[in-house]
């Protein structure tokens, strides 16, 4: 089939590359040239596992091509897929759908007749039917449950399909442009407009709450002096609950979770059912990275200033350079303005990183970074850090010190290697360093 992709950031990009990679014929539109000139080259201007490679094989084929043009875009195409952003509005907690409604207006004053519109972007509740009323092209909405750092594989191999429709001609479309997948026995959930778009909201509330009450569960460890990784270990035994997304740490952050959830509950108040719980599980989330930061003055006597501090991870997320919302580059910016002289090191990241937060210091290497630091603060997930050996570490920091932000290292090993250690919602282990 002919498909145009609107939007070629992170969602579209993917989305592009894999239906090529299904065997149809795609056209990616962006308003920014330079995104398109960087993709028409098979270059992905992002970093995302297995996106590159895909790129260059469709660009290199004529499968896949870019273009800036809506006017080429609607002779071309029979299926138009939206995928563009939908960030929170700086004067509220709503989405702001001005990209989402100039895409398809565009789309409707070029689209061939008979064309079908489907919305990938995650938007609030009632978008879709509003799109439809005033736009003659006929709409449908497939959202996106893509995980930074397993985008392909999620498009390729996704757990769900969710077809949003009103005619049965729109779900016949939609089987075929997915034909590959729903063949290899992809469940498929045909919905309403506004149940489908509930899907990926009420999936990303359900998310954030279960990080956030382990969180919290973390919250109340630390004051009655229990253990969080324990108490997570025995609830995750529990089939009703289950291990996933039960572990304490620093929180959640990038360019969707967060400001999904805010959106989520304006719109819900809009509808007069008030999800006040979403907002709780938002301050929850916020609490601790002041939380980091508390951690990070206790183990430098109460003050950071003059201090040298480490931060291992930018991104969000491993497997990412989105540096969207941050976690750690928000404790780390914290903690410049408290006086602290602070080092970033991110596998992938430091560009962006760099860019946003100009301010910080940067190191390449991770020994480099290590080297001479009065305190390290483990942010970001990466392999990498996690297999830090801490007795090589020790000899090259000045002070054996660290937070560990997400959760994962081990305490005692750290400890016998001579390290003051701490870890949210966990007690100090037993004869750490001093």
């Amino acid at each position: 089939m002919r498909l145009t992709v609107i939007g070629t950031g992170y969602l579209g990009a993917t989305h592009a590359a894999c239906m090529a990679e299904l065997g149809h014929d795609v056209l990616g539109v962006d308003v920014d040239p330079e995104k398109v000139a960087a993709l028409s080259a098979g270059r992905v201007p992002f970093h995302e596992p297995g996106l590159p490679e895909l790129v260059a094989k469709h660009t290199a084929s004529g499968r896949l091509r870019f273009t800036t043009s809506f006017a080429e875009a609607g002779a071309f195409g029979e299926v138009h897929f939206v995928c563009v952003g939908t960030p929170q509005r700086a004067d509220s907690g709503a989405a702001d759908l001005r990209h989402v409604d100039a895409a398809f207006a565009a789309l409707a004053a070029h689209a061939a007749p008979g064309a079908l519109v489907v919305g990938k972007s995650t938007v609030p509740v009632g978008t879709a039917q509003r799109l439809a009323r005033n736009h003659a092209t006929e709409v449908a909405w497939n959202p996106e449950f893509l995980r930074e750092g397993f985008a392909v594989e999620d498009t390729l191999r996704p757990d769900r399909l969710v077809f949003g429709v009103e005619s049965a001609r729109a779900e016949t479309v939609l089987r075929a442009v997915y034909a590959p997948v729903l063949a290899a026995g992809t469940p498929l959930v045909t919905a309403d407009f506004p149940t489908a778009e509930l899907v990926k909201t009420a999936a990303n509330a359900f998310l954030a709450t279960k990080i956030s009450f382990i969180n919290a569960m973390a919250e109340v460890c630390e004051a009655a002096g229990g253990d969080v990784r324990t108490l997570a270990e025995a609830l995750g035994h529990d089939d009703r609950i289950g291990p996933k997304f039960l572990r304490a740490g620093i929180g959640f952050g990038g360019g969707c979770l967060p400001k999904d959830i805010r959106a989520f509950a304006h719109r819900a108040d809009e509808l007069g059912v008030p999800l006040t719980f979403l907002r709780e599980v938002d301050a929850i989330n916020m609490r601790r990275r002041d939380r980091v930061v508390e951690l990070a003055r206790e183990l430098c006597g109460s003050d950071v200033r003059g201090a040298r501090v480490t931060v291992l991870g930018a991104a969000f997320k491993p497997g990412s350079d989105d540096i969207r919302d941050s976690p750690a580059l928000a404790v780390a910016a914290r903690l410049r303005l408290e006086g602290a002289d602070v080092t970033v090191h991110d596998p992938e990241a430091m560009d962006n990183a760099r860019k946003a937060f100009p301010s910080l210091g940067y190191a390449l290497g991770l020994e480099d970074a290590l080297r001479g630091a009065d305190l390290v603060l483990h942010l970001t997930e990466w392999p990498q850090f996690r297999e830090i050996d801490p007795e090589r570490a020790a000899a090259l920091v000045a002070r054996p010190r660290i937070v560990d932000g997400r959760g994962v290292l081990d305490p005692d090993r750290w400890a016998a290697a001579g390290w003051r250690f701490r870890a949210l919602g966990t007690p100090a282990p037993a004869g750490e360093g001093h």
